[in-house]
């Protein structure tokens, strides 16, 4: 068949399910015919060899997956990249495929030991031969595809794969004859959707839907417009027809099992490659360094899945393990991706984590200036809770009022004749023309300090976490130890508190905390003082005995009453002084000369004249008061506590109690190894709070020994 197309097939003679590798083959292990699987081979095998010159390679015991070519290695012209398997199942299957390669006389190109790629199952020649399109995600690496463009001198694309049924390339995507493309775009990740549809236009695109994807119908050969495939719907039978292609449907079933259809088993073997195409890939790589308990705190986990959960690959450069548990480990990873947009995402995920960039490359954090008042530059660095320093003339400066959220500006001032430079977070709406923001990833690390180790002797709620089972009578005594710790060495505590402290009856308790100066501020709404003032006036919150439980009559109005008589005396303050609130927890505020801040929202009912509604003035004077805290209660009040704990840098304990198990965990996950959440009844938890301080309080006298008898 002079002149045919070339095709290498390898005989199923030992083909099998052996072992699960992909999701195809998970409950097929061992139930696969191979009479049927030689049958439906030698159909599609029947088909190609009238189409085109097939030649085959002889199946070599102990390799089942020998049968699918198509992973043997990638063809340009006469020269081969040789696949280097991803799982140890195939990797014995490489020097077969050498060997044969070279018996061809093509020039066989191999990758380094530590870079997956298998072939052209993840890479896929555009028909027009102009560009390659190369995949990435389940089995080969993105590190791979600069080694392609060199060797096979042509532009590769980088496309990710984000569905493990589709765990390589042909599975999912095929090019055409004429320049279409036949495809699955959920089984891509939204970059790579939009570069197809950069290269490939409308017209000729070809989506097919699930039902159709999941029999393979993308795992396809094209011979010359005509298709060969395990099946296809009606439907894209159609749509492939009016394109002008015939459609050949033989049965593949038997290698489906395995994760594998007919594009799987051929490997074209005289791809060509356009005139003038560059050898390009778009492949962008920084090295990073963790250090900490990697495996304990999962840090290690959490950056791989960072990486790729973002698009990007890595590889593990250096690995060193502490060698006592007590002791930090140090990993250097290697990180890649498709674009620079991409690469900044990651590496600005990964110095939220502690990740510090590598030396040898490391540069000044890149700085521009503000253009207009209250809009930062555009790739403006967005801070976190975690303590962080910028690099600006070769110094590593702290950034200073550290907070989530908020922008670092760095400040430059003459000092004798020599430029110091500062810098602090500050809030977008801020920002002032011509101040200097951080932007992009340069020069810019926070600093993490490695987890404690646990023991059982020590106290460890402060470890990262929600507890609804642990007993509350355990973590009351480790928060009341802290408390009084923190009281003694003249330390600052804030507690954010909602109305349910007063529903619940926890008022008297929170009470007791400010006047006995456990409490140096406390931060909450209108409600909270509303409700607080009523039970001082009514004994109701919101009309309810608190003492019984139940709602008294013309009840709902006491809390009306008790805002319009606030609002008589122009302040919670006045209205103390003048005798009228004689108890409570903003009586005990007032007494002990705790501040206190209130902020407003739109359900609001008055408001009390102290509940400051303008939202940014509230936020400051909330921002001013968490300034130096050492402990933060937040107690059943998530609107407010939410916006506390933007505010808190790491290094501040965060206790977050309610009722409601979400409500705690959102509360407590900010990443932060000083929070953890307590599901319970917070008037429960300030009860027994306050009865484990006073125990404390009480001085310890030792026996006094008996007189001995003169």
């Amino acid at each position: 068949m002079p002149g045919a197309i070339r095709y290498l097939m390898c005989p199923p003679d030992h083909y099998e399910v052996d072992y699960v590798i992909n999701p195809w083959m998970v409950g097929n292990v061992h139930r696969s015919s191979r009479e049927r699987a030689l049958q439906q081979w030698q159909a599609l095998y029947r088909h190609l060899s009238q189409r085109a010159e097939v030649k085959l390679i002889q199946p070599v015991p102990g390799w089942p997956d020998m049968v699918f070519t198509a992973n043997a290695g990638l063809i340009l012209g006469s020269k081969v990249v040789l696949s280097r398997f991803y799982h140890p199942e195939r990797q014995g299957e490489q020097p077969h495929f050498k060997a044969w390669f070279e018996e061809q006389g093509y020039t066989v190109y191999e990758l380094p030991p530590a870079l997956a790629f298998e072939g052209a199952g993840d890479a896929l020649l555009d028909r027009a031969g102009r560009w390659l399109w190369a995949g990435y995600g389940f089995r080969s690496m993105l590190e791979s595809h600069p080694y392609l463009a060199k060797w096979l001198g042509i532009e590769v694309l980088s496309l990710r794969l984000v569905d493990e049924r589709f765990y390589h390339l042909d599975t999912c995507f095929c090019p055409l004859s004429e320049g279409y493309l036949l495809y699955y775009p959920p089984a891509f990740d939204a970059y790579s959707n939009r570069l197809i549809e950069m290269r490939v236009p409308p017209e000729k695109r070809i989506p097919v839907q699930e039902a159709d994807a999941i029999h393979f119908a993308c795992n396809a050969v094209d011979v010359n417009g005509t298709i060969l495939v395990n099946r296809v719907s009606p439907e894209l039978e159609a749509t492939l027809q009016e394109r002008g292609f015939a459609v050949v449907q033989t049965e593949l079933t038997e290698f489906l099992k395995a994760g594998g259809a007919a594009k799987c088993l051929t490997l074209r073997l005289d791809e060509t490659v356009a005139p003038q195409t560059d050898p390009v890939a778009t492949v962008l790589s920084r090295t990073v360094t963790l250090q900490g308990h990697l495996v304990d705190s999962d840090l290690l986990t959490r950056a791989v899945d960072c990486i790729v959960d973002n698009g990007g690959s890595f590889q593990i450069l250096k690995f060193q393990l502490g060698e006592k548990r007590q002791s930090t480990s140090t990993v250097e990873l290697a990180v890649s991706a498709p674009t620079e947009e991409t690469l900044d995402t990651i590496l600005s995920a990964l110095i939220e984590q502690g990740a510090r960039l590598s030396e040898e490359t490391q540069q000044d954090a890149r700085l521009e200036r503000v253009e207009k008042a209250g809009v930062a530059p555009d790739d403006f660095y967005v801070t976190t809770i975690y303590p962080t320093q910028v690099r600006v003339s070769g110094q590593w400066i702290p950034v200073q009022r550290q907070r989530m959220d908020g922008v670092i500006v760095v400040k430059g001032s003459d000092c004798n004749g020599k430029t110091e430079f500062s810098a602090y977070c500050t809030l977008i709406r801020d920002l002032q023309v011509g101040d200097a923001v951080v932007c992009g990833v340069e020069g810019i690390r926070t600093v993490r300090q490695a987890s404690k180790e646990r023991s059982s002797q020590e106290f460890t709620f402060m470890g990262s976490g929600v507890s609804s089972e642990r007993r509350v009578e355990i973590l009351v005594e480790q928060i009341a130890w802290e408390l009084r710790q923190i009281k003694e060495r003249g330390g600052k505590t804030v507690v954010v508190a909602g109305p349910v402290v007063i529903h619940t009856g926890g008022g008297s308790h929170l009470a007791t905390l400010i006047r006995e100066g456990y409490v140096q501020a406390l931060l909450g709404g209108n409600a909270i003082a509303v409700h607080d003032l009523e039970q001082n006036l009514y004994g109701t919150s919101l009309g309810v005995d608190l003492s019984r439980g139940t709602p008294v009559k013309g009840g709902h109005k006491h809390h009306l009453k008790t805002i319009n008589l606030i609002r008589k005396y122009g302040s919670i303050r006045a209205a103390v002084e003048a005798g009228v609130i004689t108890g409570g927890v903003f009586y005990e505020c007032i007494r002990a000369q705790v501040p206190f801040s209130l902020a407003g929202s739109i359900r609001d009912d008055g408001p009390l004249p102290d509940t400051e509604m303008d939202l940014i003035k509230a936020q400051q004077d909330y921002a001013r008061l968490l300034q130096g805290a050492d402990m933060v209660l937040m107690l059943s009040s998530m609107l407010h506590s939410i916006g506390a704990g933007n505010m808190t840098p790491a290094g501040v304990k965060l206790i977050c109690v309610d009722i409601n198990p979400a409500v705690v965990t959102k509360l407590a996950d900010r990443g932060s190894l000083e929070s953890v959440g307590i599901v319970t009844d917070v008037g429960l938890f300030l009860s027994l709070l306050v009865q484990q301080l006073a125990r404390l309080g009480q001085v310890y006298e030792r026996p006094q020994p008996a007189l001995a008898a003169r």
